[in-house]
């Protein structure tokens, strides 16, 4: 799989997005009104603030563990692709689970706002699980297989 060490960093960026997303919401809105930006809550501008510092956070973190974010997988070992597929389709789902939380103030419709926050909810059970399996799949690669005893 191409991309290995991207798609680890955007899980460690996505978990606690999607774990936390009112908080990191919230300490978004909190620095910024610290430097005298003044915003509704659960609005826009501290969603998107509380996202960059959490993906700064998580940066920086991979810069102090040199390089890479565990878990790190032997791309010959069984179930690194697939582990990396698993993972890959979760940060999609969270990706449009992100973007929900910015775009659903323009929804016209309540009744639409309602089915998609089910979606966007059912979305977040579903990745919390694929991110669990995916991970647990990468991390059984790096597991020595001993040949058969005859």
């Amino acid at each position: 799989m191409r991309f290995q060490h991207l798609n680890i960093f955007m899980a460690w960026f996505f978990i606690p997005q999607t774990l936390a997303m009112g908080w990191v919401a919230f300490v978004g809105r909190l620095i910024l009104e610290l430097f005298g930006i003044v915003t509704p809550e659960e609005a826009i501008p501290g969603r998107i603030a509380g996202a960059i510092i959490l993906l700064c956070g998580v940066y920086v973190l991979r810069l102090l563990m040199g390089k890479s974010l565990p878990i790190v997988g032997k791309p010959e070992g069984n179930g690194y692709k697939l582990g990396h597929r698993l993972i890959l389709t979760a940060n999609i789902l969270a990706a449009t689970l992100f973007i929900f939380q910015l775009g659903w103030h323009s929804l016209p419709n309540s009744a639409m706002v309602l089915v998609f926050a089910s979606f966007a909810s059912a979305f977040g059970y579903w990745v919390m699980a694929l991110w669990a399996v995916g991970f647990s799949f990468i991390y059984q690669s790096t597991q020595i297989v001993l040949p058969p005893v005859a």
